[in-house]
């Protein structure tokens, strides 16, 4: 089994797993390898060294390591724990909202003005329509949702 370092055109990041290089190679030319965050088709290999289990290599290990006397530890997050919080976050939108789809705006109207019940809603609205309902006091917010986020990852 081969496990390749992968990034789409929009520089997410991913493994993909293949039981060779023909077989990435194949399935890239067929078009079946997309990203999961975007669906994007367009991917390429990035460069990755060898992965090595050296658990009793010398050194003392990341975590343990810890920060001097009177300094406060701070670590911005990698792109990818960014990438991976971000599918979180879609995953979770799509598990607990409604999907009312092209009837967005007109749903949110009615859950505004309390003619349908309160709950979490999403799907697809026009800038015209987003801006008219922020003028109407309704507050909205797009998030692109891969479809990734609407299935099951294996």
């Amino acid at each position: 089994m081969k496990v390749f370092d992968l990034a789409c055109e929009h520089d997410h990041r991913f493994e993909g797993w293949f039981a060779s290089t023909q077989a990435f190679d194949e399935q890239l030319a067929r078009g079946l390898v997309e990203c999961p965050v975007c669906a994007s088709r367009t991917v390429r290999r990035m460069p990755s060294a060898p992965r090595l289990n050296l658990s009793s290599a010398a050194g003392p290990r990341p975590e343990t390591v810890q920060p001097a006397p009177g300094t406060v530890a701070a670590a911005m997050p990698t792109p990818q724990q960014l990438q991976a919080l971000w599918m979180k976050m879609a995953r979770h939108l799509a598990e607990n909202t409604e999907d009312v789809g092209e009837r967005f705006a007109d749903e949110a109207r009615r859950i505004h003005y309390e003619e349908a019940p309160e709950r979490g809603i999403r799907g697809v609205a026009t800038r015209e329509q987003r801006a008219a309902l922020e003028e109407e006091g309704i507050d909205v917010f797009s998030f692109p949702l891969p479809a990734a986020a609407r299935e099951t990852l294996q």
